[in-house]
């Protein structure tokens, strides 16, 4: 395959599924969820606060907490600046996620 037609191949797929190329880890666990209420369309709406208020490991770590509230209660209650910061940036997520998508 040249990569003229692999760059081709490439751009034809973004255009029909533009979704699916740009979803990130956030959405992407949102969508896969049983969550009552998760749409695409709101899962899409909180990737967008995460690209918003977090970096790409952090959008990681969020969603492998997504389904853990266990690890999400020992960030909050970790005594690690790491942790602090971390929690800060996550509160910030969930506000501005809150403020966009009526996600709460």
């Amino acid at each position: 395959m040249t990569p003229t037609f692999r760059f081709a191949l490439a751009a034809t797929a973004t255009l029909m599924f533009p979704h699916a190329a740009l979803a990130g880890p956030i959405e992407d666990v949102c969508n896969r969820s049983d969550r009552q209420g998760a749409s695409r369309g709101l899962c899409s709406c909180i990737q967008q606060a995460a690209d918003m208020t977090l970096d790409r490991t952090d959008q990681r770590r969020v969603a492998k907490m997504f389904n853990d509230p266990e690890a999400v209660q020992e960030v909050k209650l970790s005594d690690t600046d790491r942790d602090d910061a971390f929690w800060r940036r996550y509160a910030a997520f969930g506000d501005t996620a809150e403020a966009m998508c009526g996600a709460g």
